[in-house]
């Protein structure tokens, strides 16, 4: 049937989604995943790339054979050069010349990599001048790092400008915590997991900012809508106006997400996974993730972190109070839904079924009883004819 789609219910608030009569829960939720994410980079880390903890690379062509084996090749020949060096990341990378392997190795001296290029050359047969390296500085990564954060600030504070302007001050901070909850949790989930860190994973980072703040605005636009004078009545109050919103965008922010997932999943799974393009592994990393926990995020906290400011508010706390208290008086029977006060009759009708009936049939207290009018009777029983002069009489 037309108007019955589980859309339609949200946007009537007839689906029986409770987001924020759950608050607690998600809170709850919230504070767990913030300690283990905490927890895990506090301990283990992230996986730093070349750019962020230093190290070489190494260039061979992908004519020498597969990647495993040019990669065992170069482990070998690291061996030799001692200080326990290794492989960090092995992977394949397409340029204008054509395809060639691109091996992260940790620290090593110019005269070490000289001598792993060498060994590298002897053990594929190949000109030491096929194989090209480079050697990366932490310190670089450092710079990245510093601009990132002082990015991340600045866009920070432009956020919370233009969401006091455009709403006000209470949901620029649950939309600033619910950005900083995403931003702990993607990389709570890189540290776990063990994803590395590059620049394009930088990039990725300031880039779900962007996409979370969208969905968070979509969301507030919609209980600022539905909150609006919402004081000067008592039929609703500001967390189930707020929970209304959230059903009636819930599919809006679901098919933004699903939407903006496809393309990056595509960017992942398919360009890094199938084609082994791995200079988009990165950058489709954190964009896919931070991308699905922006959607829960927007969702799950920060419009139930709003309801918890707004309930602080001493305006908001004494329309809760009377909304409250008139649904009391409903139930008690002492009002009618309309607000207006009940007769003795409604009110036994609201407590006793048996008294409806005799309500409908008892006349109304003060009412004059209802007689047959006659046909030749006026009121006060004067003749309806003559005018009220005597006939053939003097008028005195």
């Amino acid at each position: 049937m037309a108007g019955s789609g589980l859309a339609s219910r949200l946007y009537r608030g007839e689906a029986g989604l409770n987001i924020i009569g759950r608050r607690k829960l998600w809170f709850t939720v919230a504070g767990a995943l913030i300690l283990i994410a905490v927890l895990s980079v506090s301990l283990r880390g992230f996986s730093l790339g070349i750019e962020f903890a230093g190290g070489n690379s190494f260039q061979i062509p992908a004519s020498v054979g597969t990647l495993e084996r040019a990669e065992e090749q170069v482990d070998a020949a690291l061996a030799t050069a001692g200080d326990g060096a290794e492989v960090v990341t092995a992977q394949k990378v397409g340029g204008t010349g054509g395809d060639f392997y691109e091996m992260r190795t940790t620290q090593l001296s110019a005269e070490q990599a000289n001598d792993v290029k060498a060994e590298i050359a002897r053990e594929f047969g190949i000109d030491p001048t096929q194989i090209s390296g480079n050697q990366v500085s932490e310190a670089w990564g450092s710079q990245v790092t510093e601009r990132a954060l002082l990015g991340l600030l600045i866009f920070i504070a432009v956020v919370m400008v233009y969401l006091i302007l455009r709403f006000e001050w209470r949901m620029a901070v649950a939309a600033v915590a619910s950005l900083v909850m995403n931003l702990i949790l993607t990389a709570g989930i890189y540290s776990l997991v063990g994803f590395e860190v590059t620049p394009s994973t930088i990039i990725g980072f300031l880039t779900i900012l962007g996409f979370a703040l969208y969905d968070v605005v979509v969301v507030f636009d919609k209980v600022q809508e539905n909150t609006r004078g919402i004081t000067a009545n008592n039929n609703q109050t500001y967390g189930e106006a707020a929970n209304l919103a959230i059903n009636q965008s819930l599919m809006r922010s679901l098919n933004t997400s699903v939407v903006a997932l496809l393309p990056v999943g595509g960017l992942l799974f398919i360009g890094a996974g199938l084609l082994g393009a791995g200079t988009l592994k990165d950058l489709g990393l954190v964009l896919f993730v931070g991308m699905a926990v922006a959607f829960l995020t927007s969702i799950l906290l920060a419009t139930p972190l709003l309801v918890l400011l707004k309930n602080y508010d001493p305006r908001i706390q004494a329309h809760t109070k009377r909304v409250l208290a008139r649904r009391g008086a409903i139930e008690r029977g002492e009002i009618t839904p309309k607000g207006a006060p009940r007769t003795g009759a409604e009110t036994a009708a609201a407590v006793d079924p048996e008294a409806a009936a005799l309500a409908g049939a008892a006349p109304k207290v003060g009412a004059r009883p209802v007689g047959k009018r006659s046909g030749g009777t006026a009121r006060g029983g004067r003749p309806s004819g003559g005018g009220g002069n005597r006939p053939g009489g003097k008028r005195r």
